[in-house]
């Protein structure tokens, strides 16, 4: 399904209240983005009882329900989780991933929302929800007659609607912080492989982990989840992250020129976190243009200044600030015409 444009939970949310109230809507998003949890929430906002089954694992006597004779004609019953009395919210997920039977199951249930002679109570609500085919996700072709029965809109991870949720519901602190420093962390696209990636949820499963082991969490403990959990790019920054708060390094004060780059080679790790996360600052602070001067100007000269004390340190990380790798941000353009005019050193040992 391709769809233009796209929400943030935050828009989501009120995109439901207005449009699932009088219409079907399905919501499309990779794997672990939050959007079982985001309709569970709206259903208690709108104060509906919410019942969600999984696409993936329906038969269709599962919703139609199996024959019974009564007073010499057959008449279809449907389950009791569906067939209820009062109004409900009725959330589909995975629904892209049943059967095509299963699929023309729902036609009436959408549309017409009801099932055989059953109707869902004045009041209730449907929403669909399912993967992308490049998700690497269990999906099948939906029918264009059940596309045409809904509205469609596509999700997208948000980390101030993630961080916002996150600080009222008890996630790790060290998640936090660490989210805070590298919100591009926050979700990575699934890979084609057998392996873990970030997501929201996965962000959640490991913060439950390590709160479980509470005080006893040692680094050891710390790389077997990060490992367990997250792309394995993000866990090794997480656990250098880990390590840099219990070593007190603090990129703000480097920056600031009151602490230096940790020099120690057991400490690259440490280095190597704090050096992208300076990159990401620069990719935030640094203007797109050329500033004139004032404080872009001093923000540009130390970092500059910081490049090359880094370079000294260990030159294959300070060249890797600049270079633009995968789906980073890159740098503007007149900051890296000024590190080649001024950190020759920097681009000539790359270009070998």
């Amino acid at each position: 399904m391709n769809i233009a444009h796209t929400l943030t939970p935050g828009q989501l949310t009120d995109f439901l209240l207005n449009v699932a109230t009088v219409r079907p809507v399905f919501i499309w998003g990779p794997p672990g983005i939050g959007k079982s949890s985001l309709v569970q929430e709206f259903a208690s906002q709108v104060g509906l009882d919410c019942l969600s089954l999984l696409g993936s694992q329906l038969a269709p006597e599962d919703l139609i329900g199996v024959p019974q004779i009564t007073d010499g004609k057959s008449r279809f019953c449907p389950p009791a989780t569906i067939a209820r009395d009062e109004p409900y919210c009725l959330f589909l997920d995975e629904l892209n991933a049943c059967s095509h039977e299963v699929q023309k199951a729902f036609y009436s249930l959408i549309h017409e929302r009801r099932l055989g002679e059953y109707e869902l109570p004045a009041g209730s609500i449907v929403i669909g929800a399912g993967n992308r085919a490049q998700d690497s996700a269990i999906v099948k072709p939906m029918s264009s007659a059940l596309i045409n029965r809904m509205v469609h809109v596509q999700l997208k991870a948000s980390h101030r609607d993630w961080l916002e949720w996150a600080g009222r519901n008890s996630i790790h602190p060290l998640i936090l912080e660490y989210l805070q420093t590298r919100p591009d962390h926050l979700w990575s696209q699934p890979p084609k492989t057998e392996e873990p990636f970030s997501t929201p949820r996965s962000w959640h499963i490991l913060s439950d982990a390590l709160q479980a082991f509470g005080e006893s969490l040692d680094d050891n403990r710390i790389e077997a989840l990060a490992y367990g959990c997250l792309t394995p790019h993000h866990a090794t920054q997480f656990k250098a992250f880990v390590k840099q708060v219990r070593s007190r390094f603090d990129l703000a004060a480097i920056m600031k020129g009151e602490l230096a780059w940790p020099e120690r080679p057991e400490d690259r790790d440490v280095l190597y976190f704090l050096s992208q996360s300076f990159r990401a600052q620069m990719a935030k602070e640094l203007p797109a243009e050329r500033p004139d001067g004032g404080g872009y100007r001093e923000f540009a000269h130390r970092a500059k200044g910081l490049l090359k004390d880094l370079a000294a340190i260990n030159l294959e990380i300070a060249q890797m600030v600049v270079a633009t790798i995968d789906d980073q941000a890159a740098l503007p353009s007149w900051f890296l015409v000024e590190v080649v005019r001024d950190l020759p050193r920097l681009v000539e040992r790359k270009a070998n």
